[in-house]
């Protein structure tokens, strides 16, 4: 009978460990179906703690292509308060698709920049855009990739924890957000997703 109650006392305790332990790991992360991401972050070499602001997905016709996230300082609502922050931030892209040829990448960055950038601001753009696609290759599901600015440096690009390079430029990676975030965004869901209002 003894070893009956503590049998079913150490089953009772393991059973409030895992509890504790998933209700943990719901506190600490957004899931997205397959996806999962943090809900803070620090980027490398900097101390300050940047929030999970939104995440949603990047669709193509009826495909979905990735799950975005935006990460901020603090918890923000619109294009205009992302883009008056001025210490660090994160985009997050998680690929689910299949495959996204290089081309495909390329062709779509540059597109989302000449959507939402004058003749003249895409000029002074134009020299660093090119050499930030050309940190791209095909992406595969699984892949991530990082888009950290830090106001130090700039715009750095980090596919599967490999860094590629940093553009410099805090008129680059304003640009670069509004390819999500702009008046021509990507993807009209993802945009409100990524400014809080799936949450």
């Amino acid at each position: 009978m003894q070893v009956k109650q503590q049998i079913n006392g150490i089953s009772i305790r393991f059973c409030i460990l895992m509890f504790s332990l998933l209700l943990c790991s719901a506190v600490s992360a957004r899931q997205l179906d397959d996806v999962s991401l943090p809900d803070n972050v620090t980027l490398p070499g900097s101390d300050v703690n940047l929030q999970l602001n939104g995440m949603g997905y990047r669709t193509k016709f009826i495909f979905n292509i990735y799950v975005g996230a935006l990460y901020t300082e603090k918890k923000v609502s619109s294009r205009d308060a992302v883009q008056a922050l001025t210490g660090p931030k994160r985009i997050v892209m998680h690929m689910v698709y299949d495959e996204v040829s290089q081309k495909k990448m390329a062709n779509a960055w540059n597109e989302g920049f000449e959507e939402n950038n004058s003749t003249a601001a895409l000029s002074k753009l134009r020299s660093r855009l090119d050499t930030f696609i050309r940190y791209f290759p095909d992406l595969k599901e699984g892949d991530v990739v990082l888009l950290d600015y830090d106001p130090a440096s700039g715009t750095r690009v980090t596919i599967n924890g490999s860094e590629k390079g940093v553009i410099q430029g805090a008129d680059f990676y304003a640009a670069l957000l509004d390819v999500w975030l702009g008046e021509e965004p990507a993807d009209d869901d993802l945009k409100e997703a990524m400014l809080g209002g799936s949450d």
